[in-house]
């Protein structure tokens, strides 16, 4: 009778599908953070901004209602970039081929003007973080994509701006892809940290070549896995992969 139960048992059990995207937390030269990695070939990296009426999304729970209606979910979510008081996007900003804000080259104000900033750039399977002038000079097309600042990670070296004695603290987040455009990786420190260690996660932890900063104290996540989808005040730019409801 039980070796039958077993066997039901057994066939009845499907292996649980392996997630759209990987998240951990992690602790890292004394600093703790959240890690979300995405396989760019396989899945669908999306920006959200705006809904149908032209009306800004700024809130994870307005991205999922607006993808219900299309019969998906919102399996990842972060902050994508930095935006004005009207949550209008700061640089370029490009969504499904639609352009609402152009590319911004030139040194500025805030962080997001600290040159060398960049773009991360969506295409057919693969995320790039591209920095902006090579981004301009090189005429690259993106499905996607949203500018902001500064660089973290250039060609395997930090921001020259960069200081390991720095006292600037903040929560941050940001995103680093691999050469090949194919490994996305998305992070929030969980406390509050400088830009040298920031960008040491991605270049020393990581082994990423190129990674960009998103924004600091608004900076928020969205990923069910960990129980984790933070609210607050209405954001602009937000960059998640979706999955069909099951």
């Amino acid at each position: 009778m039980i070796r039958s139960a077993l066997i039901l048992l057994a066939t009845l059990w499907v292996a649980p599908a392996v997630g759209a995207v990987e998240c951990s937390n992690i602790a890292y030269e004394g600093n703790r953070y959240t890690l979300c990695e995405v396989d760019a070939q396989q899945e669908q990296l999306r920006l959200f901004l705006r809904d149908d009426n032209g009306e800004i999304l700024g809130h994870f729970f307005n991205i999922e209602d607006a993808l219900a209606a299309e019969g998906k979910e919102l399996v990842f979510a972060t902050n994508a970039g930095m935006y004005h008081a009207n949550r209008a996007p700061v640089g370029l900003y490009v969504e499904d081929g639609q352009e609402e804000m152009r590319l911004i080259p030139n040194a500025g104000p805030g962080n997001f003007g600290l040159l060398p900033n960049g773009v991360f750039c969506l295409r057919d399977s693969r995320a790039d973080v591209i920095e902006t002038l090579a981004f301009r000079d090189s005429g690259t097309r993106c499905t996607s994509a949203t500018q902001s600042g500064p660089m973290l990670v250039i060609d395997g070296e930090l921001h020259p701006r960069f200081l390991p004695d720095s006292t600037s603290y903040y929560i941050r987040n940001g995103v680093g892809t691999s050469t090949d455009g194919t490994r996305v990786v998305f992070a929030i420190s969980r406390n509050a940290v400088t830009f040298h260690q920031f960008g040491s996660l991605f270049r020393d932890h990581l082994k990423l070549p190129n990674a960009l900063y998103f924004d600091g104290n608004i900076s928020r996540l969205h990923a069910p896995q960990l129980g984790r989808s933070d609210a607050g005040f209405m954001m602009g730019p937000v960059v998640g992969v979706t999955a069909d409801k099951p």
